[in-house]
């Protein structure tokens, strides 16, 4: 259940994005080693951003699973999504940002439950 939501500042005009959200669906399916029908991505254009001062494309992303994400996987997962984003939002792997964050089963909720 890897969710990630990426916010960026490119115009939403710009983009097509079911083609972003397909996208970083299968980069992070792949990257983190879960099946896809678990995976969940959100993105948000037009947001006011500044990286380093500038205004120029940027992202932040947020990548929430249970589990398979932690360290050295953690660069594998950072590549992919940043690749998507340089060749989908023309966003350069320089300008972006991902929190990691490894969930308890039991602090997701699924289904009406949690996922423990």
């Amino acid at each position: 259940m890897p969710t990630l939501n990426i916010i960026t500042n490119v115009p939403g005009d710009r983009v097509t994005s079911s083609d972003v959200l397909k996208a970083l669906s299968k980069a992070v399916a792949k990257s983190v080693g879960k099946p896809e029908q678990w995976v969940m991505v959100s993105l948000t254009t037009d947001k006011p951003m500044m990286y380093g001062g500038s205004e120029e494309p940027c992202a932040f992303g947020y990548l929430m699973s249970i589990g398979s994400i932690g360290g050295e996987k953690n660069k594998a997962i950072s590549a992919a999504v940043c690749e998507v984003l340089s060749s989908t939002l023309k966003v350069p792997s320089n300008r972006v940002y991902i929190q990691f964050s490894d969930a308890k089963a039991s602090d997701v909720g699924w289904d009406g439950s949690t996922f423990a």
